[in-house]
């Protein structure tokens, strides 16, 4: 849908979404803000219609290199002050075998969620692809189990040029790892832009479906463009139609986090100027969403 579409759905959308039952529950990437102080990105979680932050370390942000630098307790009092609870942490350096510190580290901050990509062999297809997926599920069983004393879901994204990647490769690994701690985080981004496509497979995915990025492919994100283009991987200003996906969460009673998301290139910066229009943004994204929800 294009976004001049939406100009004037804002208060109407969010009018309409009061009186709905099924809600979306939103979650801020801190890496939206780019290397922006923890300080001035936890106030605008609440801005954002979101309760709770998605840590980010370097490349991408560094706001959990931040928290080493000030202490677990001066974190503590940051999202205290601003009423805001640490919903996830992302870890793909750390990768989904070296998380055991970060699990320990989410535990004490009552985290329930980890996002890693998968490790294994790329560009499988068929069996092959079955075998490897079903190697990957047989070495996450330790993680998951520490990821349960911990009270963390481990979830795996379907990240680019990586095992977990296409929906054959997620549908195998909630298969064949039937353990409760490991679920999926989905961005479309890294699909095929089908909203019906996609939406079946929120439907496959169902109760492991653990985060999901409102995030599409728009012209991509890895080469510079003109920041009207870059921007169109963002929800209800690039070509892919939300709606069906998100009557997809709706139909699975999707309880998880929904983050409003993109990339910018290069990664570390914010993907607008300062911190209000980045907040304006992720709002319009989520205006559109609500939109979906109740049209």
């Amino acid at each position: 849908m294009a976004a001049t579409a939406l100009a004037g759905l804002g208060n109407q959308a969010c009018g309409q979404d009061s009186r709905n039952e099924f809600r979306l529950n939103y979650s801020l990437a801190s890496c939206m803000y780019g290397y922006a102080e923890l300080a001035t990105v936890l106030p605008e979680v609440a801005k954002s219609g979101a309760s709770s932050i998605d840590i980010w370390p370097m490349i991408h942000g560094n706001q959990r290199e931040q928290i080493n630098k000030m202490g677990e307790e001066s974190f503590a009092a940051l999202l205290d002050q601003h009423d805001v609870t640490l919903g996830c942490l992302t870890q793909y350096k750390l990768g989904p075998f070296g998380l055991g510190d970060e699990l320990l580290f989410a535990k004490r901050f009552g985290c329930p969620l980890i996002v890693v990509g998968g490790s294994g062999p790329k560009h499988l297809k068929g069996d092959e692809l079955k075998s490897a997926v079903g190697k990957f599920a047989q070495q996450m069983r330790p993680h998951l189990e520490q990821a349960a004393e911990c009270n963390v879901t481990i979830a795996i994204e379907n990240h680019g040029n990586n095992l977990i990647e296409s929906p054959d490769s997620m549908k195998w690994l909630i298969e064949l790892c039937d353990h409760p701690n490991l679920g999926i985080a989905l961005a479309p981004y890294h699909l095929p832009q089908d909203p019906h496509a996609i939406a079946k497979l929120i439907r496959d995915i169902g109760p492991r479906l653990s985060v999901f990025y409102a995030w599409q492919h728009g012209m991509g994100s890895v080469e510079k463009l003109p920041k009207e283009q870059e921007l169109l991987q963002m929800p209800g200003r690039g070509d892919l139609d939300f709606a069906p996906l998100v009557n997809a969460l709706r139909q699975i009673n999707f309880a998880g986090p929904t983050e409003v998301f993109m990339h910018p290139v290069p990664r570390g910066v914010p993907i607008l100027e300062t911190p209000e229009a980045v907040t304006a943004e992720v709002n319009r994204g989520r205006v559109y969403l609500n939109g979906c929800l109740n049209a």
